[in-house]
């Protein structure tokens, strides 16, 4: 897996694009989809969004790009930050990656991460999503939202890093990376 920094970025990276994408869908869908579809009579939920003039997000309408872009900013950021150092300290604190199975050793980081980007990145949601254009601001609505936020993601996270995402980056980043390693043998 990555051995240097630029190959721990360019893993970060393939991860985030994919995961941004999944839980945007995901939270569009799932999550907001009867609401959505509620307030415009839509019969799809992107009619729905293309009716509101976008997403809300700061109380602004966002088209869904925009939304995407954002939130890839903010997952990236905290993934190289926070995400993957922590992560791989807190798993060392109890395995030692020398003698664990590789395959216990991923899933044991991909869990930690998943443990800390979900809670994360759905605090940044409840920030970002907050409803500012029909009420002021209220801590008390904003922890209400953020719980609201982890508990719809946090089985979603944990379920599609452990058996979608993380084994298709695994395969992206070898397929690209045992490339490179060729050709640079060559």
């Amino acid at each position: 897996m990555p051995q240097s920094q630029f190959q721990r970025m360019m893993f970060a990276l393939l991860t985030v694009i994919i995961t941004v994408h999944a839980y945007v869908f995901y939270s569009l869908y799932m999550i907001n989809g009867s609401t959505f579809l509620a307030i415009t009579g839509a019969h799809s939920v992107l009619s729905a969004i293309r009716e509101m003039g976008g997403v809300a997000v700061w109380g602004k309408p966002v088209p869904i790009w925009g939304v995407v872009l954002i939130e890839f900013l903010f997952a990236y950021t905290l993934e190289n930050v926070l995400g993957s150092p922590l992560s791989f300290k807190l798993v060392c604190r109890h395995f030692d990656p020398r003698s664990t199975h590789p395959v216990l050793f991923e899933t044991a980081i991909i869990s930690a991460t998943v443990a800390i980007m979900c809670p994360s990145m759905s605090l940044i949601a409840a920030w970002i999503y907050y409803p500012y254009n029909q009420m002021p601001f209220n801590i008390f609505t904003f922890l209400a939202n953020w719980g609201k936020l982890v508990c719809f993601n946090f089985p979603f996270a944990l379920l599609s890093q452990l058996f979608f995402i993380q084994p298709l980056v695994r395969t992206l980043f070898r397929a690209i990376f045992v490339r490179k390693r060729a050709a640079e043998a060559a």
